[in-house]
């Protein structure tokens, strides 16, 4: 299936490892430029390296897109080199774990610049630009805990998943029909070097049970299958879908909505 993809435009936060780094490979072997920006400047060379071998050319930012002004630099930077900006996949964020009474003020904030207000810098700074181009689209890395409630610790993170899935409903309205807006929402996936990869080897019986009572088609997802989903989502494709949140999650998810 072609996804009229081919010289198109996309940024990619959070690239240098795991899901978002299967999404700008993914994004360039259909044909796109990518944008990748990390904190860590040799794990984003190493993925930039795997993003060119699908035939892309490649942007690699080192920088913390919580940090005043690098969202508008990742933004016009790409525009400087590319042309213009097509797609943007807010892939970047973390956890801070903890129970309400425990979290201070800081904790909160920290983790809403990163898990929120950077995708939102991000996107007020690229759609100026979007708005130049057919087909824009922007894509938001949620989890199924933003639609859910999660497990013990996970205030912050459910909450600010939540907001991403809130907020991108809300855009998909403000920006059409110029701008399509959709997020996804991954289940437990499996890649090298994440959290769940480091469980299973700590604990295989206890993951093995954990798998079994949690997702119906009893076993982890993959990056590459997350992936795949944002790619159709920010292609020609899925013209007609905007405001969606779409889980990838083999069934794990228990929500009706």
């Amino acid at each position: 299936m072609d996804l009229g993809l081919q010289d198109r435009t996309a940024i990619v936060t959070g690239a240098s490892r795991g899901i978002g780094k299967y999404i700008a490979q993914a994004l360039a072997r259909e044909g796109c430029d990518v944008a990748i920006c990390a904190r860590t400047a040799s794990d984003l060379d190493e993925a930039a390296a795997e993003v060119r071998e699908e035939g892309a050319e490649v942007l690699a930012l080192p920088m913390d897109v919580t940090e005043a002004g690098e969202p508008e630099r990742l933004v016009e930077e790409t525009y400087d080199r590319f042309g213009r900006i097509d797609t943007y996949v807010g892939n970047v964020g973390g956890n801070r774990r903890g129970s309400f009474a425990e979290l201070s003020d800081e904790d909160w904030e920290d983790l809403m610049d990163l898990n929120f207000m950077s995708h939102v810098r991000v996107s007020r700074a690229a759609v100026p630009h979007m708005r130049e181009v057919e087909g824009a689209s922007i894509c938001y890395i949620s989890s199924i805990f933003g639609r859910e409630l999660g497990g013990a610790g996970l205030s912050l993170y459910n909450t600010t998943k939540s907001a991403l899935i809130s907020v991108s409903k809300v855009m998909a309205q403000d920006l059409a029909p110029e701008i399509r807006v959709n997020s996804v929402a991954p289940g437990s996936i499996r890649f090298p070097g994440g959290s769940w990869d480091r469980r299973v080897k700590e604990n295989p019986e206890e993951m093995e049970q954990f798998v079994e009572e949690n997702i119906a088609i009893e076993r982890f997802g993959r990056a590459t299958e997350v992936a795949d989903a944002v790619t159709f989502l920010c292609s020609e494709r899925a013209s007609l879908i905007t405001g969606a949140c779409i889980n990838v999650d083999g069934g794990q998810s228990q929500s009706l909505i």
